[in-house]
């Protein structure tokens, strides 16, 4: 397999408009200046070099705020990707028993881990259970038990519309998601295992909100947008409407019960899901290291059981603790905010 990590710097800068334009934003002054505070606050705390949260409208695709510098590089949360590829071919159910033994699975000559496997792994677990404890191990052995050819995984997610969009008006640098496929040279036998848990990809947070907030708004996918206008749809449905119900329940279930509870909040019911990739070094045999870069996500939306506003907060840092509790807190005090914002109206 060949590099694995792919550092494409892309600031997301908005364009200046000339009043000949009369193009009007869809920025929320007072939100955007609240969301810089709570993620420059938080970066400090944790010591992260870069981050990025963006704020964006369910139904519309309207950014309310978008502050920070997004990377084009791996990211865990493609693991709900792939398991709502799992669940569309039909082989897969959440009930589905999978066992991820001692979070430790030999590929070819590669060893996959889960995060914890230093603790003895996870054991016997469903595909529900392996979602919300975050599974490196489940999720390649269910992906691979729904896709006997490779490239198929790959042609759901473009059925997906996953990467999309390419560009939006008003963005500096958006380019297009690249992910490494069957159809590479490069392309091997063990990369499955690496590919539908994050890596070999490159892939903006703003392009990863795309596809979260389709979940969020019952599986039609809208272009996020800058400037006030008609909402263009990339996919009317990306999937069945009975897998993305299962898939909400999911999500809601990560927060409340699995990896994603440091982004519960007192104040509103919320949905989503964190990820960690370590960014320095090869994945494949590798393990944690005390000066390695971590890419740490999360991504949701609320209110769980009537989506608003879908929120992506991406950070690197070097060195651990790192971990995806760290945007979930991040995700938390924004919806905080917003809630509170929105009652005092």
């Amino acid at each position: 397999m060949k590099t694995k990590v792919f550092f494409l710097g892309c600031m997301m800068t908005l364009f200046a408009c000339s009043p000949q334009q009369e193009k009007v934003s869809t920025i929320d002054p007072a939100l955007q200046a609240a969301v810089d505070s709570i993620l420059q606050n938080t970066m400090k705390e944790v010591n992260a070099i870069s981050g990025q949260a963006i704020v964006m409208e369910v139904q519309t695709g309207e950014i309310k705020a978008m502050v920070g510098t997004g990377k084009y590089q791996e990211s865990a949360l493609t693991r709900m990707v792939s398991l709502l590829a799992t669940l569309e071919t039909g082989k897969v159910k959440l009930s589905d028993s999978v066992n991820v033994g001692n979070g430790v699975y030999m590929v070819d000559d590669k060893f996959l881990r889960d995060h914890n496997w230093r603790r003895g792994g996870y054991g016997a677990l469903n595909a529900l259970e392996s979602f919300k404890f975050n599974s490196n191990v489940g999720n390649y052995l269910l992906t691979k038990s729904a896709f006997q050819d490779d490239q198929a995984y790959f042609d759901m997610l473009n059925k997906f519309n996953y990467g999309a969009p390419s560009s939006v008006a008003g963005l500096d640098s958006l380019k297009p998601a690249i992910l490494l496929t069957p159809k590479d040279s490069s392309w091997t036998q063990s990369d499955l295992a690496w590919s539908c848990n994050g890596y070999n990809q490159r892939i903006s947070p703003i392009q990863m909100l795309t596809f979260y907030n389709a979940i969020a708004n019952d599986g039609k996918m809208v272009k996020p947008m800058l400037y006030k206008g008609e909402t263009e749809v990339i996919n009317p449905q990306i999937a069945s409407k009975a897998n993305i119900d299962s898939l909400q329940m999911a999500i809601v279930k990560t927060v409340n019960e699995g990896l994603g509870r440091p982004a519960r909040s007192e104040k509103c019911q919320v949905a989503g899901v964190s990820g960690t990739c370590q960014l320095s070094k090869e994945a494949e045999n590798s393990v944690e290291e005390e000066n390695a870069e971590y890419a740490i996500d999360f991504c949701g939306y609320f209110p769980a059981d009537n989506p608003q506003y879908s929120i992506i907060v991406s950070m690197n840092k070097i060195s651990i603790p790192a971990s995806g509790a760290m945007p979930a807190w991040v995700f938390r005090d924004i919806v905080n905010y917003m809630v509170d914002a929105e009652k005092n109206k």
